[in-house]
C-alpha cells in the first residue's frame, strides 16, 4: 500500500469521511505513531493511527447499505444517545451516512464504509436527485407549487429550481437536486404553509418501495446502485 494522506487514510478505514476527519485532526484527536498528527501527513499500514484513543485499521472490505430511517431517529451517530441511528445499524459495520434526514423526517437514507464516495457524493456539485412525498398543515395552491419550484431564498441563498407536483389537497410531490439543511421545510414556510410530514422515497434510481424497506430495517446493496 503506498502511503497516502491522513484524512483519506481515516476515510477509507471507515471511520468517517474525510471532512469529518480533517476536524478531528485539527482538534488533535489524532495520533500518528504516538504523536499528534498533521495534515500533511502521509500513511500507510505500518503506521499506528489512533482516533480517540481507538487504533484504526486499514480497510479492504467497503459495505454499502440502505436503511428507512423512522420519524424520531437522528442520525448523528452517538452511542449514549438512545434515538441516534447507530443503533439500527449492524454492529459488525462501522457505517456513516451519505448526506441526513432531520430528526422529524423518515424514508429512505444511505450509509456506507467507503469515506471517498461519501466524501463525493456529499459535494454541493452531487446532483443526484432526490425524491418526497411532503404533507402541509394547510390546502396547497398552483401559486405554491410554482413558487417552490423556480427557487426561494434558504439561508442566503436561492435554492435550485425542482419538480414539483400537486398529489391532493394538502400533499404534493418534490424532486431535489440540492441538500441544505431542512430545506423543504424552509421552503414551504417561506411560501406561507407548513410541513407536518416530510417522506424520502426515492435516492437517484433507488426507489424506498422497490427496496421493500419498513421503518427502522436496512439492506445491503451495491455500490452501483448509488453511483449509477
Amino acid at each position: 500500500m503506498n502511503k497516502i494522506r491522513l484524512a483519506k487514510f481515516i476515510a477509507d478505514a471507515g471511520v468517517c469521511s474525510r471532512r469529518q476527519a480533517s476536524r478531528l485532526i485539527d482538534d488533535k484527536c489524532v495520533l500518528v505513531n504516538g504523536r499528534p498528527a498533521n495534515h500533511i501527513d502521509h500513511v500507510d499500514a505500518s503506521d499506528v493511527i489512533e482516533v480517540n484513543g481507538q487504533q484504526v485499521k486499514a480497510l479492504t472490505t467497503k459495505s454499502y447499505f440502505a436503511i428507512y430511517k423512522p420519524i424520531g431517529v437522528d442520525c448523528k451517530l452517538i452511542e449514549s444517545d438512545p434515538t441516534s441511528l447507530v443503533h439500527l445499524l449492524p454492529k459488525q459495520i462501522r457505517l456513516f451516512p451519505i448526506g441526513r434526514l432531520d430528526k422529524d423526517s423518515h424514508g429512505l437514507l444511505l450509509l456506507t464504509n467507503d469515506g471517498e464516495l461519501c466524501q463525493q457524493l456529499n459535494h454541493p456539485d452531487f446532483d443526484k436527485e432526490k425524491e418526497y412525498i411532503v404533507t402541509t398543515s394547510k390546502p396547497i395552491t398552483d401559486k405554491f407549487c410554482q413558487q417552490m419550484m423556480s427557487g426561494v431564498p434558504v439561508k442566503g441563498v436561492i435554492t435550485r429550481r425542482c419538480e414539483v407536483e400537486q398529489i391532493n389537497e394538502k400533499q404534493f410531490r418534490i424532486i431535489l437536486t440540492q441538500g441544505l439543511n431542512r430545506q423543504i421545510r424552509r421552503m414551504t414556510k417561506y411560501c406561507g404553509n407548513y410541513v407536518v410530514d416530510l417522506k424520502r422515497v426515492r435516492i437517484a434510481s433507488l426507489s424506498l418501495a422497490e427496496l421493500n424497506l419498513t421503518p427502522g430495517k436496512y439492506c445491503e446493496i451495491a455500490k452501483a446502485q448509488i453511483t449509477s
